[in-house]
């Protein structure tokens, strides 16, 4: 039975939330702390990584269910890095989604441990599925080097280093590829790892993967310029104001829709010689580089 991309995206939305929600409710652990990981597991977004897991499943012709540990773990470890970059250590926000932050609401203590937990306990979610213990390993490497400290957190730490002051084009995509990238990235070699890939199509997915993190990222940064506050649930304007280097600030906002464009093509072109079912991956290309929040 085949089904479109819009009912694939329902579907695996659907199932994606129950399994977050069950996941944290189930824990023995003080109240305050579940509340506190649920409150923002539970505020919204894109879940475009777990999209990609499962699309990229789907193009190696694997149920994408047995995915949807995996796919909740990655969201947990996105959610606890949201959590923290808002404290007032770090970015200092008082919106996420639309909604108050996590610290706005259960104080920096609680905000802070319940990304701790989420941290960890992804791990956990991983560590118990019914596949094999290779897979698992290997699940579970990727991800701690995607989410640590050759990965997101190494680009959350250039991010910071590059604020206030002006950065080249090559030192922003560097701050990307992990901060933003590598995570994505993840997804698609967790789905083509899941999927028995080949070592190579797994080495041949993560590069493509690694475009569409790029186009996600200058995205956004187009999105602060010129999309709608009430969907990107924060105001417009607010990189310049906080002088972020971006990709309109370093190339113009004519530029940097080129760049998109450019990016998104060589992605696109990896895909062409894959020989899978490469159409849900196509149109996740479409929805990152056309979306409005």
């Amino acid at each position: 039975m085949t089904i479109s991309f819009a009912e694939f995206v329902v579907q695996t939305k659907e199932e994606l939330e129950k399994k977050l929600a069950d996941a944290v409710s189930g824990l023995h652990c003080p109240e305050v702390l579940k509340e506190s990981m649920l409150y923002s597991l539970q505020a919204g977004g894109k879940r475009i990584r777990p999209l990609l897991l499962f699309a990229t499943m789907h193009a190696f012709r694997q149920d994408w269910r047995e995915g949807i540990p995996v796919a909740a773990s990655l969201e947990m470890i996105h959610t606890y890095s949201l959590i923290h970059d808002d404290l007032p250590c770090m970015d200092d926000d008082d919106l996420r989604r639309g909604k108050p932050t996590n610290h706005k609401v259960f104080g920096e203590a609680y905000a802070t441990l319940a990304g701790d937990a989420l941290l960890t306990y992804a791990f956990e979610v991983i560590g118990t599925m019914d596949i094999s213990s290779d897979m698992k390993v290997a699940l579970m490497s990727e991800l701690a080097q995607a989410a640590g400290p050759e990965g997101m957190v190494a680009g959350q730490v250039a991010d910071m280093e590059g604020t206030h002051r002006n950065i080249t084009l090559e030192e922003l995509e560097n701050v990307h590829r992990n901060k933003t990238g590598k995570l994505l990235a993840f997804a698609a070699v967790a789905g083509a790892i899941l999927g028995n890939a080949t070592k190579e199509q797994v080495e041949q997915i993560r590069e493509f993967a690694m475009y569409v993190g790029l186009a996600f990222q200058i995205q956004d940064d187009i999105l602060d310029v010129e999309g709608s506050e009430i969907l990107i649930g924060k105001p417009v304007g607010s990189d310049q104001e906080n002088e972020k280097n971006t990709y309109v600030s370093l190339l113009s906002l004519e530029k940097a829709k080129e760049k998109l464009e450019e990016t998104i093509h060589h992605g696109k072109s990896i895909l062409e010689v894959l020989p899978i079912n490469k159409a849900f991956l196509e149109e996740i290309c479409v929805v990152v580089t056309e979306r409005k929040q």
